[in-house]
């Protein structure tokens, strides 16, 4: 990857610290059922899971708004975390359609995959509800922006956070190409509650070894 992607030194331990090589191609995706088989591989690759935003500055309350807003602040950076080819095409950019407009989050092109990429950026929980306003988004984009040759376009829908399960089940049968991830402002070190809960403190396990160190057998027993 740096070689390909002539990233700085900098950067590589950037990337080595936020485990890019764990969360490429991590996505929950229908990349493999929407997708032609040549190329499903390479768009679920270039997704991650999840999307690492570790310069953002959020308030508490913050919002899709703000979060749009601080991303684009941080444009190279962003650009830099959704990977080699991507480049900004709009924030909140204007679509007509028969008279309505709409406006998605962010669109994107990345001019290795040949399409348009239209991100939506949620603060809460996913829902599965979410993925009929992308894909609309989607056929709109495909319509009013793409050109000859281009292939059809790919959602991002990033979330705080997401039931992996519940997000497979939504996407089965959805025939836009769309991944759903979780975003980030940094990695958690820490175990699962649900592993944590099951394992000693560190006032057991003094305990624990104290307890062998006086049971154990001493030297001479062992030479017996």
């Amino acid at each position: 990857m740096t070689l390909s992607e002539g990233w700085s030194c900098n950067h590589l331990v950037h990337q080595i610290e936020t485990r890019r090589h764990k969360r490429s191609g991590q996505a929950t995706s229908n990349f493999d059922t929407v997708l032609p088989s040549s190329t499903s591989f390479i768009v679920q690759y270039a997704t991650k899971d999840p999307y690492v935003f570790d310069f953002l500055e959020l308030t508490e309350a913050h919002n899709e708004r703000e979060l749009e807003a601080q991303l684009l602040q941080h444009v190279e950076r962003f650009l830099l975390e959704l990977g080699r080819g991507f480049a900004f095409v709009g924030r909140q950019l204007r679509l007509d359609i028969a008279g309505d407009e709409f406006f998605p989050a962010l669109v994107f092109y990345n001019f290795i995959l040949r399409r348009f990429a239209v991100v939506e950026l949620k603060t809460g929980k996913f829902e599965p509800g979410y993925l009929g306003q992308l894909g609309m988004y989607m056929s709109a984009v495909d319509d009013l922006l793409a050109q000859p040759g281009d292939e059809p376009a790919i959602g991002l829908l990033l979330c705080k956070s997401k039931n992996s399960v519940v997000a497979e089940y939504a996407l089965r049968g959805f025939s836009y190409p769309i991944d759903v991830a979780e975003w980030a402002t940094a990695l958690k070190d820490s175990l699962p509650e649900s592993i944590s809960h099951s394992l000693p403190s560190i006032d057991e396990l003094e305990a624990e070894l104290a307890s062998s160190e006086t049971t154990a057998p001493d030297d001479s027993s062992l030479r017996d």
